[in-house]
């Protein structure tokens, strides 16, 4: 089962994300194929180029590079050997879930086998008592809420939503299985308690793209149910005022759900997506959660707050229907971007700074955007400092990319001079490792290898990541 793996030498951003590497790159061994096939089944693997191409690329500018294989696993069991075989042949692992990251992280710079998760999707473990669930990493949001529906229990959020004030990021999914590559064993690094016990940080193998290991199952926090829920829209003079807006709301503790800002282009792009009626101006979203009194009050205090900065063209949404159509608004708010200029890509920047922070960063941000000539729309889940300007870049550009990735690279120091983060959600992947190096320094980047190099001595697991 000799591997026949060559390794690509170069990366970057590309002006199309349907170009896909061509070629010997990548190449495994039919011998190697076959016992992949003899783990998992022979129709949960596939070196079809049609597939290849599909897991060699996520969402983001970065171009197409296919693994060798991609292979399907539907256990705990066949993930750990899928690992330790890939492991003593020396073939690269990159995983894989739903290929929306942002940040090229299952480009398989070097070749090797995509491991898909998501036929891993079964609910392990439901402990309403303690609030927590143990699931597969193929479950998604939507079917974990339909399961849970008759249980008072919810879990709010995910990686691709808008995000919540109320419940993120204060309890993150935690990783408590990980098969690691190297011996083909799993690990378990986390129980749903309070844990001091050893040196290993539980969540360490979360936001690594996929360097550490394979995360196969987690426990995740739910919460209860609201009694009742509100969601609102309202229209602002200026950046500044939404986003001081943003800041006075979160300081009163006014029990927020979520608040998400929009800038007047981006606000026009839903409105025309969407089809909505909103004002064409700087925007939030916001939404709470309680009883129908304390909704009455929230409702009557936030009103109070925008006003006196200038907030007006109030829509509050109280029928489910009527909330749904709002916030399928803001999640579909980058393919609204998108349709501002056909035929162009999207290039979304990722900062997070501290909240007292966060009116400057953006109000500069947006003066930054007008004088750039570049097309951009901004939208933020302000309530814990993060924002996405969305860069709309056209393909063929050579000069214009070169701008993008420049005014993407300025953003990010910018957001590290304010003690803020270059990501605060889509993670390094291959487009932020020199921002990586300049936010965590010399000392932080060497324990990370040593990490890195004690996990993965090989330096198997999706390779040319992060680090």
């Amino acid at each position: 089962m000799a591997c026949l793996l060559r390794a690509a030498a170069t990366w970057g951003l590309f002006p199309w994300r349907g170009y896909c590497s061509r070629g010997t790159q990548g190449e495994l061994s039919k011998g190697f194929v076959e016992a992949l096939k003899a783990v998992v089944g022979s129709p949960h693997v596939s070196t079809a180029a049609a597939d290849r191409e599909q897991h060699g690329h996520d969402e983001s500018m970065h171009r197409c590079q296919p693994p060798g294989a991609v292979v399907w696993p539907q256990n705990v069991e066949q993930v750990s050997r899928l690992a330790a075989l890939c492991y003593s042949q020396g073939v690269p692992i990159i995983p894989f879930g739903t290929g929306t990251g942002l940040e090229g992280g299952v480009c398989a710079v070097q070749g090797g086998v995509c491991i898909n998760l998501t036929h891993m999707d079964r609910i392990l473990k439901l402990d309403p008592e303690d609030f927590c669930v143990v699931v597969e990493p193929g479950v998604t949001r939507k079917t974990l809420n339909t399961y849970l529906r008759d249980s008072g229990l919810w879990f709010p959020t995910q990686a691709q939503t808008p995000r919540s004030a109320a419940w993120w990021p204060r309890q993150p999914p935690a990783p408590i299985l990980c098969a690691m590559a190297r011996c083909g064993t799993t690990c378990s690094t986390w129980r749903w308690c309070c844990l001091a016990a050893g040196c290993f940080t539980p969540p360490a193998p979360a936001g690594t793209s996929g360097t550490l290991g394979l995360i196969t199952a987690a426990t995740l926090r739910l919460h209860p149910a609201p009694e009742a829920a509100v969601a609102a829209t309202c229209a602002f003079p200026s950046v500044q005022a939404a986003v001081d807006t943003t800041v006075h709301i979160l300081q009163a503790a006014l029990p927020l759900a979520r608040i998400e800002f929009l800038d007047e282009v981006m606000m026009d792009a839903c409105n025309r997506h969407s089809r909505l009626t909103c004002s064409v101006a700087p925007t939030l979203f916001l939404e709470f959660h309680g009883s129908e009194r304390a909704l009455a009050e929230q409702i009557e205090r936030a009103e109070e707050i925008s006003q006196h900065n200038g907030g007006s063209h109030f829509f509050w949404a109280k029928g489910a229907e009527e909330r749904s159509r709002l916030w399928a608004a803001r999640h579909n708010a980058g393919y609204a971007a998108l349709a501002l200029r056909p035929g162009c890509k999207g290039y979304s920047t990722d900062v997070c700074v501290p909240i007292s922070r966060l009116p400057e960063i953006l109000v500069q941000t947006k003066e930054d955007l007008k004088a750039s000539g570049l097309t951009g729309a901004i939208v933020g889940h302000v309530g814990d400092g993060n924002f996405h300007c969305i860069l709309l870049v056209d393909p063929e550009d050579a000069e214009e990319l070169r701008r993008v990735k420049a005014f993407g690279e300025h953003l990010g120091r910018r957001a590290l001079a304010l003690h803020g983060t270059c990501t605060g959600e889509h993670g390094i992947g291959l487009g932020k490792r020199q921002l990586l190096q300049e936010e965590v320094g010399a000392v932080g980047m060497e324990t990370m290898r040593q990490l890195k190099a004690t996990l993965d001595p090989r330096g198997l697991m999706n390779p040319g990541k992060v680090l």
